[in-house]
């Protein structure tokens, strides 16, 4: 195994990454909460 095979699966391994956070944030059952985290600077105490 040398650098280059390494790299690859570095690579490989942070695009998994990247994609899996694109699911979990564009995911259906996410959007109540993320709603309720952009409303919160403008809730009045």
């Amino acid at each position: 195994m040398d650098i280059t095979t390494l790299r690859i699966a570095a690579t490989l391994a942070a695009f998994v990454t990247f994609i899996g956070i694109l699911v979990w944030a564009y995911s259906r059952r996410n959007q109540q909460g993320f709603d309720e985290a952009a409303r919160l600077p403008f809730e009045q105490d």
